[in-house]
């Protein structure tokens, strides 16, 4: 079977006529995943022939990464839809050369057209206008400048939910703005304490060190309380998916929830602790004694890597956000536990806020903790629990679980 991927591609310009740009995208149909960004400032020209630009650029890197590929090509613009689908004439002659090249780019009947509101294209749009700030400084748009992946995620017509009581799964609780219905909930859970969690010592997913610890007993402990909690989940509000770090500690965790509740875990690689190179293994005071300029550097700068060529937080941000939106396009609708680490926890939930990265270094982030994410139908998400350990009482043997067992906060 042929690969099947979905482009969405925009364009604009800043004045219509004026200084444009386009973006595109090309997704995974299956997954979600995001296989491709493009964009470029194409100079001076108007909104309809920067959407074409922006349409033949998707359909290319498309076809560079499987040309026997069937595609789905997304859009807002109704002009290029309805015109590429072949139900209006191009009467314009400046697009007419635009929509045959775009049409010769993949065989016929390998791309059908579908319009899409403004609001679900919103990570196109931010191509755009990343490549059309860009070339306002002189600049090309370089894909690795782009925030574009990591800011909201963009809200994408995905799979219906298949269990008949999905529909009422994670719906958020009515605030200011408009009910916008069911959404998508992570709930997230740090994996329980390991030997360097105590000792707190950098605990990555590098090649030094001791960097894929097991669950130490109190970890293992914690595990079981959070399992505990989650299973005492009301009917209508359970976790329906488990997907996990592939680090052991993740995978402990995760399993130990995934046996109370009948699930099986997933794993995703996009979820693992950053690769903190020659840091692993090391605490905060004995990395400042050895590497004080690398160490200053990487609190000051978001796109700074640990000594010996670990990845910076920008990097582990776009593969969170990679693993966030395929885990969405697969659960749409659903409640969903993410058994991950720090820095991705962290990543998610500053990501759903909209904070700059300096904000991680303001959280504090529990062993076996829970937090809890619902994005909704509009592209925006609301963080609905944040570090929350009331069910870690068990574990410590201070007492029952209390009340989170009953009335998870999550909820």
């Amino acid at each position: 079977m042929s690969r099947r991927f979905i482009v969405e591609a925009d364009g604009g310009s800043r004045g219509n006529p004026g200084p444009a740009g386009y973006g595109a995208l090309v997704l995974d149909a299956a997954s979600g995943e995001v296989l491709a960004e493009t964009a470029e400032s194409i100079g001076r020209a108007t909104n309809n022939v920067a959407e074409y630009r922006g349409l033949i650029a998707g359909l290319r890197a498309a076809h560079a990464l499987d040309p026997s590929a069937t595609v789905l090509v997304r859009m807002d613009s109704k002009l290029v839809v309805e015109q590429m689908s072949g139900r209006w004439k191009i009467k314009h002659p400046d697009m007419r050369p635009l929509a045959v090249e775009a049409r010769d780019i993949f065989p016929s009947g390998a791309v059908r057209y579908e319009w899409i509101p403004r609001e679900r294209n919103k990570h196109a749009d931010r191509l755009a206008n990343e490549a059309m700030d860009a070339a306002a400084k002189g600049r090309s748009w370089q894909p690795s400048e782009s925030k574009a992946l990591t800011a909201e995620p963009a809200v994408r017509d995905r799979p219906e939910p298949t269990q008949p009581e999905a529909a009422t799964v994670g719906t958020p609780a009515v605030g200011w703005g408009a009910d916008q219905g069911p959404g998508t909930t992570f709930v997230l859970l740090r994996h329980g304490e390991t030997a360097l969690t105590r000792e707190k010592r950098f605990s990555g997913s590098g090649s030094t060190g001791d960097a894929d610890p097991e669950l130490a007993p109190a970890g293992v402990r914690q595990a079981e309380a959070a399992a505990v909690a989650l299973a005492a989940a009301p009917e209508g509000r359970r976790i329906e998916a488990i997907v996990a770090s592939p680090l052991r500690r993740c995978r402990q965790t995760a399993q130990a929830v995934a046996d109370r509740l009948g699930l099986e875990v997933r794993i995703e690689a996009g979820l693992r602790e950053t690769d903190f190179a020659a840091w692993e293994g090391l605490t905060f005071a004995e990395v400042n004694e050895r590497h004080p300029q690398d160490l200053a550097r990487w609190l000051a700068s978001a796109q700074a890597e640990p000594t010996g060529g670990g990845e910076s937080l920008t990097a582990v941000a776009r593969r969170t956000a990679l693993a966030r939106d395929k885990i969405m396009a697969r659960y749409a609708g659903r409640t969903v536990l993410l058994v991950s680490h720090v820095t991705p926890i962290k990543s998610l939930l500053r990501l759903a806020l909209g904070a700059p990265t300096e904000a991680m270094f303001r959280m504090e982030l529990s062993p076996a903790a829970l937090s809890a994410v619902t994005y909704y139908n509009d592209g925006h998400a609301s963080m609905r629990l944040f570090n929350d350990t009331a069910h870690l009482r068990t574990a410590d043997g201070a007492g029952p679980l209390g009340p989170y067992a009953a009335a998870p906060a999550w909820r």
